[in-house]
């Protein structure tokens, strides 16, 4: 079963370590095969990870998007020290990401670390403005 993605004008998607840009029209593409796919809204730039959670999430798509995605794994599980030790509170997205590495679903481990994110924003939030 192909996967169909519809692109706005000028979206960008990565295909495996390939970037393909869409015209000034929208298009459907079906995706057959088993390379990583991610839209250009979900793609973080390595500059853009200025927090610890986001700079989980850089890895875990550096591990998905990777051939060989176990050469990210002693910086990610460095950073995951940190974060836990940090907050003790971000353990149940991590263990969850965790799984799902160790089961090779990096994709699923992708997703959760948004959720990793959101949990830290809210943490941030949360000492910024103490209610």
């Amino acid at each position: 079963m192909a996967l169909v993605i519809d692109l706005k004008p000028q979206e960008k998607i990565l295909i495996g370590d390939a970037v393909i840009t869409n015209s000034a029209q929208r298009a459907r593409l079906h995706i057959a095969g088993d390379a990583p796919i991610l839209r250009e809204k979900d793609v973080l730039k390595e500059e853009d990870a200025d927090t610890p959670c986001k700079r989980i999430y850089f890895l875990v798509q550096c591990m998905y998007l990777a051939r060989n995605p176990k050469i990210y794994h002693e910086k990610y599980f460095d950073n995951v020290k940190d974060v836990q030790k940090a907050a003790p509170s971000s353990s149940i997205f991590i263990m969850q990401i965790n799984d799902q590495i160790i089961a090779g679903s990096y994709y699923k481990a992708l997703k959760l670390a948004h959720q990793l994110i959101e949990h830290e924003r809210e943490l941030l939030e949360n000492v910024t403005n103490p209610k």
